[in-house]
């Protein structure tokens, strides 16, 4: 008899995942927003994206509302969508060029200097949507309150 129930185990696996990607999405769109989407905009605009104001609000939005949606598990396969084309979009216009690692060290002299950021750490953002959005948000979600209260209506 194993000493721990794996399918109580395997409820909790979502939230380490959630925490981590709602995290890292609400701090990307907060530093956006806390910069003001103009300067995104300029960026996008420098690397010939189209319509880079409005697209510079809508990837800050995106990443804002589809990062607390995430962190609090709520609606993660829909939340997961416009999250996963801002991800695409980054590693195809920025990070694709520059391999696949996240940490390159340039030079270790007077300070630590990396370079270039590539796209693995945008894979693993991927990886995880992916994996929350199909197998669902686990236990201490609105997604798990919501499926919870529906049972409970069905039933009365």
């Amino acid at each position: 008899m194993p000493l721990i129930d794996t399918r109580q185990l395997r409820q909790w696996a979502p939230l380490p995942l959630r925490l981590i990607v709602g995290y890292g999405f609400l701090a990307h769109g907060w530093a956006k927003l806390s910069r003001g989407p103009d300067a995104f905009a300029v960026v996008l605009h420098t690397i010939g994206v189209p319509a880079p104001h409005v697209l510079a609000w809508a990837t800050t939005l995106v990443e804002l509302a589809g990062g607390f949606a995430i962190l609090i598990g709520a609606f993660v396969p829909f939340a997961s969508v416009p999250m996963a084309v801002v991800l695409l979009t980054a590693l195809v216009t920025i990070h694709w060029p520059y391999g696949f690692f996240s940490v390159k060290l340039v030079e270790v002299a007077t300070g630590t200097r990396f370079g270039t950021v590539g796209y693995e750490i945008i894979l693993l953002y991927l990886a995880s949507l992916a994996a929350l959005a199909s197998g669902g948000a686990g236990r201490l979600s609105v997604d798990a309150w919501r499926q919870e209260r529906l049972h409970r209506l069905q039933r009365s």
